[in-house]
């Protein structure tokens, strides 16, 4: 991985320019939904930030030396405010993140890994049992990497977002 980016509680400042990212990098998965067809979606994502508001709930950042956003996620060390559909939030002694980006013009190069072993990390020093996320058929391309950092498919958390189905994983810590 470029050795240059530095994984950290994202800052009110920075927001904005994550917010952009996110609607970026999902509105160019090929396949997912637009904005039109999930406005409230978009929205949310455009709006990363007020995820800030919510209790055990963290924006991580990569930032460049420059200070330059390549990617961001949302960490919850409490399911509860986990805010997915499914049976995720009722999971007890978990934490779990979602909404992982990473800059397309970065891809490939380690970034997305680095930012879900700080995730893991975060998980292990929260000491909590195991650690959620969801993907879906969009985001194919992260399951591999997901499955080589030992998440398992765990389908009683699978859901659907509105015409969207969404799968869970789990990783025991």
């Amino acid at each position: 991985m470029n050795q240059n980016f530095e994984i950290r509680e994202a800052k009110s400042e920075e927001y904005k320019a994550i917010g952009k990212l996110m609607v970026n990098v999902y509105s160019k998965l090929e396949g997912f939904p637009k904005k039109n067809d999930q406005p409230e979606y978009y929205k949310m994502l455009a709006n990363i930030g007020e995820w800030c508001k919510k209790p055990c709930t963290k924006l991580l950042v990569a930032v460049d030396s420059e200070g330059e956003v390549g990617g961001a996620v949302v960490y919850f060390s409490d399911m509860k405010y986990y805010g997915s559909g499914g049976t995720a939030t009722q999971e007890e002694n978990a934490a779990g993140f979602r909404l992982l980006a990473v800059d397309p013009k970065l891809r490939g190069n380690g970034l997305g890994t680095e930012i879900t072993l700080a995730c893991i990390d975060k998980a292990k020093n929260d000491g909590v049992g195991e650690l959620i996320i969801h993907s879906t058929e969009y985001m194919r391309i992260a399951w591999n990497m997901y499955e080589k950092l030992g998440f398992k498919r765990s389908s009683d958390l699978d859901f659907m977002q509105e015409e969207l189905p969404v799968f869970g994983f789990r990783l025991q810590l």
